[in-house]
């Protein structure tokens, strides 16, 4: 992976957005407080659906809050692509060799096949889920809070490992 990081490094160094993202007092911050806002809103639109599945909030309706907060989540993981690709810019070639990287890298990955598995194998029967929901769609709920938490901290670890 780290050859793979190094490239891209290299590339986003070649096409100018690395000595960008480095040469200016106010991309980094900008970049890194859009980074934070897609978490927010990723982890906060999501986590609430993955709660409410999990067995918190009976009273709401899962399919609605999934309605209204799915598009949250995926205008945060939107959000967060191109900030996360300035970020790592501005760092590409530390950043390739950073343990803690490839693991948050590796999470995301899992996250992501997480969340569309999900959506594969339950996404038409949450409609069905007023009273009793099945315990591997909690579980693959529960995976996904834990598995973003655990994202959201290593992204804040990566400045001192």
């Amino acid at each position: 992976m780290e050859g793979l990081l190094l490239a891209a490094a290299q590339w986003l160094d070649a096409a100018g957005v690395g000595p960008w993202a480095r040469g200016s007092g106010i991309v980094y911050p900008v970049a890194n407080s859009f980074h934070l806002l897609g978490l927010v809103m990723l982890v906060g639109g999501i986590g609430v659906v993955d709660l409410r599945i999990a067995g918190l909030w009976r009273g709401l309706p899962i399919e609605a809050l999934s309605r209204a907060l799915t598009p949250v989540a995926i205008l945060g993981l939107l959000i967060m692509l191109p900030s996360g690709i300035v970020l790592f810019a501005a760092d590409g070639r530390s950043l390739a060799g950073s343990g803690i990287f490839h693991v948050k890298l590796a999470l995301i990955a899992v996250a992501l096949a997480n969340a569309v598995a999900f959506r594969w194998r339950w996404g038409d029967r949450v409609r069905e889920w007023r009273h009793r929901v099945s315990g591997s769609a909690r579980l693959m709920a529960l995976a996904s809070i834990g598995l973003w938490l655990a994202i959201g901290t290593l992204g804040r670890w990566i400045a001192y490992g």
